[in-house]
């Protein structure tokens, strides 16, 4: 079962308190598609959707007024994403829902959805409306990027690689303060890609020792690992060619933001063996 976890909050209660009720719904679709005492899921599963898209309209109504209140940058980004979701919604098909086994496959087609949906847009994109309060603190550091013992795991593989991604994540920070030349902008470049590389070796590594143990949380972990490698492909170059600094300092709080809450918040749930 997913949950709305601690990585997932943005800082702004209104749209977390939003962002709880979203999977709420999540939930409900997925006791529906496991509820074994229901015959015919078909009028359940319309009104779910119903809600699902009312409920959405009036997040993304909220959400956008926010953004538009404090003038943030990213406006134009979110009301693509959230028309997008829409589409998803209006355009699933209800045809040829006559047996229980075509009703089954739209509503795992449906959480699938919601769930990518959900992990990658609130973590990719919401995390960027405002500051998650703890970054602050964090930011303010002489040197953010330094891992230090609040952020071990007690696991060693998982330690050690968590040391590496902070370390790629402080090369390209270091970077950044020493100024965007053309020499420099290419090896930050270099280093976003060697980090989502590594990023994505990482994460098979973490998830297949939480196979191994048979850990709980390990879909809510697989969502948010994919959500991260989902926000590190959609980077916009163009961006970052167009005022360099500016797009790598807002990419730079986005990586270490994530890190460090992702670890403290969930990595460090992982048991150990």
């Amino acid at each position: 079962m997913l949950h709305f976890t601690e990585d997932c909050v943005i800082g702004i209660e209104l749209l977390d308190n939003e962002h709880r009720y979203l999977f709420s719904l999540m939930e409900k679709a997925m006791d529906l598609m496991h509820n074994e005492y229901l015959d015919d899921r078909y009028e359940k599963v319309r009104a779910l959707l119903e809600e699902l898209e009312n409920y959405a309209e009036t997040h993304f109504a909220h959400e956008e007024e926010y953004m538009e209140q404090i003038c943030d940058s990213e406006l134009i980004r979110q009301r693509i994403q959230h028309d997008n979701f829409r589409d998803s919604i209006r355009n699933w098909s209800f045809a040829n829902l006559s047996s229980e086994e075509e009703q089954q496959k739209v509503m795992e087609d449906l959480v699938n959805y919601m769930a990518k949906w959900l992990y990658r847009h609130i973590i990719g994109s919401d995390i960027m409306i405002g500051k998650l309060p703890p970054l602050e603190e964090w930011m303010i550091r002489e040197n953010p990027c330094e891992f230090t013992d609040e952020y071990l795991t007690g696991i060693d593989l998982i330690d050690r690689e968590h040391r590496t991604l902070f370390e790629l994540v402080g090369k390209a920070y270091r970077q950044v303060r020493q100024g965007c030349s053309e020499d420099s902008y290419d090896e930050i470049r270099e280093l976003l890609g060697e980090l989502k590389q590594y990023a994505a070796e990482h994460f098979r590594d973490e998830e297949e020792y939480m196979e191994h143990i048979g850990y709980a949380g390990l879909d809510t972990q697989r969502f948010a690992h994919e959500a991260f490698i989902y926000r590190m492909e959609s980077i916009d170059l163009a961006q970052v060619d167009a005022d360099p600094e500016k797009q790598l300092e807002s990419l730079l709080e986005f990586l270490l933001g994530w890190l460090i809450n992702h670890i403290l918040y969930l990595d460090k749930k992982i048991p150990t063996e």
